[in-house]
């Protein structure tokens, strides 16, 4: 009997140290194509691409289930091309949990809409950093990685580079394909460019801020909420000087499509020196969004 006990212990406990990495969920809506293929096909790849995400052993770090990231990828199949050629659109989400509370932050928030894949049903998705195997599993590992890249960079300084740099690898995989998304010189907004953004060191002080935001500031606000936010509010510099020498950057829009709304609700509980100082900065170098900032303010 104590034997069976030991070996259901030492199994739970096994799986608890190498769960793996990311806890993704998974939705692929295909009504845009409904009538040109079988349903079947399309839940299969949900399957498929919930079980790669979440299977894959990404990191040599190990994880305990409670700390898997959470995050979540939406599919949206806008046509079919031929048999099992699909162009489509993914938005991925990702966010972690905030130090002594029940809050998630959001992370990262982005639509790739330069999206084609091939796909058949059953077919295994595979993936090697070194070669590029086909655009579907490359897209979904250089995902996962900037997933895990931003994630490292909100927990220490810079410590999501070793990820950036896989995800950059990925691309340069890529470029020998004839597929959308990858190029330098296709868009200054795409695939490419999210890597290598993060990788010079004009956009080191985003990363900067993403950690000062999120371990120095959201981490201790349970605690300290006057202290959390008045670093949150003062590290924003570290956005002002990258706008200063890249204004309207790609770098900024990602970070703020995820951050937007949290920003209203941090700096709507602070005093009105910090509110205005916050309105004053968020609206410089994010001004598409400056009609929810000045919420901040009662307007």
């Amino acid at each position: 009997m104590l034997k069976y006990l030991y070996i259901a212990i030492s199994f739970l406990i096994l799986n608890v140290i190498h769960a793996q990495e990311l806890n993704c969920q998974v939705e692929v809506v295909s009504v845009q194509v409904q009538g040109t293929t079988q349903t079947q096909i399309f839940d299969q790849l949900k399957k498929s691409i919930f079980e790669f995400m979440n299977n894959t052993k990404w990191t040599k770090d190990n994880y305990t289930t409670s700390e898997r990231i959470d995050c979540s990828i939406l599919i949206n199949v806008t046509s079919q091309i031929s048999s099992d050629v699909y162009s489509a659109t993914i938005q991925i989400q990702s966010r972690r949990p905030v130090f002594k509370s029940s809050y998630y932050t959001p992370v990262f928030n982005y639509i790739d809409e330069n999206f084609t894949f091939r796909y058949q049903q059953f077919q295994q998705l595979e993936f090697n950093l070194n070669t590029f195997n086909n655009n579907l599993t490359s897209v979904l590992a250089y995902y996962a990685y900037v997933i895990l890249a931003n994630d490292y960079d909100t927990f220490s300084n810079l410590g999501g580079t070793e990820y950036w740099q896989k995800a950059q690898t990925i691309v340069a995989n890529a470029q020998s394909a004839d597929e959308k998304g990858w190029r330098s010189n296709e868009s200054n907004r795409n695939r490419y460019w999210i890597p290598e953004n993060a990788l010079q060191p004009v956009y080191q002080s985003i990363r900067e801020y993403m950690y000062k935001f999120h371990r120095l500031g959201l981490d201790i606000m349970f605690d300290k909420p006057n202290d959390g936010r008045k670093e949150i509010l003062n590290s924003m510099d570290l956005i002002l000087s990258t706008y200063k020498n890249r204004p309207a950057s790609f770098p900024i829009e990602l970070f703020f499509n995820a951050k937007v709304d949290e920003m209203v609700n941090v700096f709507s509980k602070g005093t009105p020196d910090e509110k205005s100082k916050a309105v004053e900065t968020l609206t410089t170098v994010n001004p598409t969004n400056s009609t929810k900032y000045n919420k901040i303010l009662g307007n």
